[in-house]
């Protein structure tokens, strides 16, 4: 039989993925470390449970103690599943920047969560970093995991994601590529890499907004690098001590947009749903893309699941608020169908001189209009329903039948805003373009556009 003793016992050994689409104009083979098989679906299992073992042998975790950690979520799912088998409580803070998704997530294993403001300088009282701090000093038989600063951290990938990568490659791995965050991961896997074979490149991949490379590159602390970036995982606005900048060979950035696109292409290109900085990751290879080899062997870092960022990264609304995703607009729709003359009615018309005008231009939804002006609308199915219930009223005016304005939107708003403004009681959205003419666009207009 080959049971498991517990979950903790299906930590590491995880699948080492050959890429083929995205990657498929690279002169050499790239691979896919896919941590998201650690059952808690990111590879800062194996260094959570590493930095408990290490408490507990150091007498600084105590049966029934209490584990408190700063975290984006991934390591603390880590701790919560040690806790969860060994025994112990958690008190996790993390960022507001952090998706929901990952705050729920360590309340379904027992966690307390709480959440502290992003924008405030690390040593700042309401820091996620100062407020575990605190809550160390105050919770009784507590102790503060500290990973940024923990070197069990980055012991845990020299003792198994290196050899684990070695194996896997049989040696014959010349590019390391890791996203930079605590340091833990990219510091204790190159170091045992660099032992093996000092003539492999370890690539960190950081995010604009981050001071890492900025230090790597110049030994400078400069905070005036640091400003508020949307990626998640990775990127610091200080150096924690896990790092081991002298087993690292160079520092590329990537931005918020380029990772979170790229992480979208992994899922629907190479079928491989991960978290925000793992796009981020194969996006920094990209840029670096020119300097590879046809006998290089490439192995890419893939730190964490996709369902942790179903509500940010593959959520086209979240996507198109940010600016991430290249979607068509009002505008887009208006360029499309030609610049067509907007079709309007004054209230002082006749009914029939209304729906004359329907059919003429072959359309169902018209403004009504004092000079430049919108005082309501008329539509076929708003008219034929009045016509059927009374037929002398095409003798009327078209104010003794009018209906509610269409909303007024941005020229630029993208089409998906519009489809949610659009419905049974509402035919069409007006918008005005630079020179101050409106423009409509029905849902057939919306239709059309999607399906070009």
């Amino acid at each position: 039989m080959d049971i498991k003793n517990n979950i903790l016992e299906t930590i590491g050994n995880t699948p080492l993925i050959k890429l083929n689409k995205i990657t498929k104009d690279f002169p050499c083979t790239v691979t896919a470390k896919v941590d998201y098989f650690n059952p808690g679906n990111s590879i800062k299992d194996r260094m959570a449970l590493k930095m408990v073992e290490v408490a507990e042998q150091e007498g600084k975790l105590k049966p029934g103690g209490t584990i408190i950690e700063g975290t984006s979520g991934n390591t603390g799912m880590g701790l919560a599943l040690a806790a969860v088998v060994k025994g112990y409580k958690c008190i996790f803070v993390t960022t507001d920047k952090q998706s929901k998704e990952k705050a729920d997530i360590l309340k379904a294993v027992g966690a307390e969560v709480i959440v502290c403001p992003t924008n405030v300088m690390p040593d700042d009282p309401k820091s996620y970093y100062s407020v575990a701090a605190r809550l160390a000093k105050e919770v009784p038989d507590s102790y503060h995991m500290n990973q940024y600063d923990n070197l069990a951290n980055r012991l845990a990938h020299y003792e198994t994601t290196g050899p684990e990568i070695w194996n896997q490659t049989d040696g014959k791995i010349t590019h390391l590529v890791c996203t930079a965050g605590t340091g833990g991961t990219i510091t204790g896997t190159a170091q045992y890499l660099k032992e093996k074979n000092p003539n492999i490149k370890i690539w960190a991949i950081d995010v604009y907004g981050s001071l890492l490379t900025k230090y790597f590159r110049t030994g400078e602390i400069d905070m005036n690098e640091v400003h508020p970036y949307i990626s998640e995982g990775f990127g610091e606005d200080f150096v924690p001590k896990n790092y081991d900048m002298s087993v690292i060979d160079y520092f590329e950035q990537v931005t918020d947009k380029d990772g979170a696109v790229m992480a979208r292409r992994l899922a629907k290109e190479e079928g491989l749903f991960c978290g925000y900085s793992a796009g981020s990751c194969l996006q920094g290879l990209m840029q670096l893309k020119s300097t590879l080899k046809k006998d290089d062997f490439v192995v890419c870092i893939l730190h964490d699941h996709g369902s942790r960022y179903v509500g940010k990264v593959y959520n086209d609304q979240w996507m198109m608020e940010r600016g991430f995703l290249d979607v068509k607009s009002f505008r887009d729709v208006v360029s499309a169908r030609g610049n067509k003359r907007l079709i309007t009615v004054a209230p002082e018309q006749t009914v029939a001189e209304a729906v004359e005008l329907m059919k003429k231009y072959d359309i169902e939804q018209i403004p009504v209009m004092i000079g430049a002006n919108l005082t309501g609308s008329i539509s076929e199915g708003g008219l034929f329903q009045k016509i059927f219930n009374n037929p002398e009223i095409k003798n009327a005016k078209v104010e003794d039948v009018l209906e509610h304005s269409f909303p007024v939107v941005s020229f630029d708003s993208p089409v998906e805003k519009l489809s949610h403004l659009i419905n049974k009681e509402n035919g069409a959205v007006l918008a005005k373009d630079e020179a101050g003419n409106f423009h409509i666009v029905t849902k057939y207009d919306v239709i059309q556009s999607l399906g070009n």
